[in-house]
């Protein structure tokens, strides 16, 4: 089993529910209408060449055309990698030159920076989003043939971590990491078909991909895709849509709770908000319930794992603030000392993970993968406390 078949068997099961919709150009898609989409990315990459193992880059804002190339190379075996559009040109060119992807697609607004990754990095192919959708507009929209021996530890993607220690290391995502954390997340925090999320982060993190949007494609949710985040546009798509689950930040919340709209705003329609990226503190935890009379949860998780790692009630989310919960559904934790050994409740350790949410390593950084995984566990480097 792979992830090739999930947008598939979600358009067999329900063809014409309403599946996503995409701000920048207004279209609303039935599952099977983007089944049809990734299909025809998928014959569009293989038109131009490209085999399993590949890798397929995007630079350009939030649109379906993310989700056209996740699921298009998740058929044919190729390896998704989307690039960081906050990061300069000479730092584009090093996730570049690292990864060597095949191809590059580029949004209009960074038509500039493709062309200096181009001075001094070679790709087989570059072409803007718009010629992109003219193509694959006159393609098949049937399923390519599956390709030989691509199974769930196969790549599936390559993200970027944001090298604050270093050099950025590519995360290799397996197709695995990528069913087993929406798995987890519909089985841990309770998602259904009625479910609906806004993608207000980046779609090059792994929390624009896989906090909510593949857990509840599966499910057979609705997801909104926002080009990028508006603090009013924001809350009036939350309103108008109905949105029932929002992932944000801790800036995201502060900016919505610095906005005069938010006292306006009706957010009755979420079950609850959950802020992950960094810690959120207390006080605009506080703030927040305050102010929208809604549930804000900690969330916590990284590129390598999950990236849902904890689930917890709206009631725990009042009584443990600051707490990330407990441990998800097919997933074990543990604390450890500088010697490997388990700490007691209430003592401070490094968090390790072991589950088949954890990737496999970072690419072409074997010293690197050793580092973080020993024996399954991934090492987090992130210190933490069980309570007793």
């Amino acid at each position: 089993m792979h992830a090739g078949y999930l947008l598939r068997d979600r358009a067999q099961l329900t063809p014409h529910r309403e599946a996503l919709l995409d701000l920048s150009s207004g279209a609303r898609y039935t599952y099977e209408a983007l089944d049809a989409r990734a299909n025809r990315a998928a014959h569009w990459l293989l038109g131009l060449g490209v085999q399993k193992g590949d890798r397929v880059s995007i630079l350009a804002h939030n649109s379906v055309v993310y989700v056209d190339l996740l699921f298009g190379c998740s058929m044919i075996g190729a390896v998704f990698n989307p690039l960081n559009w906050r990061l300069t040109a000479a730092e584009l060119r090093f996730i570049v030159a690292d990864c060597a992807p095949k191809v590059l697609l580029v949004g209009e607004s960074f038509v500039d920076t493709a062309a200096a990754i181009q001075q001094q990095v070679h790709v087989d192919h570059v072409l803007p989003v718009a010629a992109y959708e003219t193509a694959v507009s006159a393609l098949p929209s049937t399923r390519p043939a599956d390709p030989i021996h691509l199974n769930e530890d196969d790549p599936l993607c390559i993200l970027y971590t944001s090298g604050t220690t270093g050099k950025p290391k590519g995360a290799i995502i397996p197709h695995r990491q990528v069913l087993w954390n929406a798995i987890n997340t519909i089985t841990s925090w309770e998602l259904t078909s009625a479910d609906v999320s806004p993608v207000f982060t980046p779609m090059f993190h792994a929390g624009g991909l896989f906090v909510f949007l593949t857990p509840l494609f599966i499910m057979g949710g609705r997801v909104i895709i926002a080009r990028d985040f508006d603090p009013v546009q924001s809350l009036q798509i939350i309103e108008r849509e109905q949105c029932t689950v929002v992932l944000g930040v801790p800036t995201l919340f502060q900016l919505w709770l610095n906005t005069p709209q938010i006292e306006q705003s009706d957010l009755s329609c979420v079950r609850w908000f959950i802020s992950g990226g960094a810690p959120c503190p207390p006080a605009l935890i506080t703030q927040w319930r305050q102010v929208t009379n809604t549930v804000l949860r900690q969330g916590y998780g990284l590129t390598e794992v999950g990236p849902n790692c904890f689930s917890m009630t709206d009631a725990e989310s009042v009584a443990k603030m600051g707490s990330v919960g407990k441990p998800i559904m097919n997933s074990r934790m543990r604390l450890v000392d500088a010697q490997g050994h388990d700490v007691p409740p209430g003592e401070t350790g490094e968090l390790i993970i072991f589950g088949p949410h954890v990737c496999s390593g970072y690419w072409q950084r074997p010293q690197a993968t050793a580092v973080s995984l020993q024996s399954g566990w991934f090492h987090t480097g992130d210190m933490a406390r069980q309570d007793e």
